[in-house]
């Protein structure tokens, strides 16, 4: 692995980890009235599209990277629909 291959790698890793701590804390608490219910709208929206760019490049590491960010942020979002508490 090159340091090119590498650094996208560690970048994926970071983004895609970035997200566990926030799916953590809202399942233990039961509670997402803090998350911004626009900003996680915006941001599956951005990894769907960057999904379906990795596809149209027919770039493996972008539709991998970018498939896992959706996932955990959607779930992020299905618990703020979930657990908002009226936000």
């Amino acid at each position: 692995m090159g340091l090119p291959e590498f650094v996208g790698f560690a970048a994926a890793v970071c983004s895609m980890a970035s997200f566990v701590p926030q799916i953590v804390k809202i399942w233990r608490e039961r509670d997402a009235s803090s998350v911004a219910l626009r900003m996680y709208v915006i941001t599956v929206t951005g990894f769907t599209l960057w999904t379906i760019y990795g596809f149209l490049i027919e770039s493996l590491p972008v539709i991998g990277a970018n498939i896992v960010c959706l996932i955990l942020s959607g779930i992020i979002l299905t618990l703020k629909w979930r657990f908002g508490r009226g936000t």
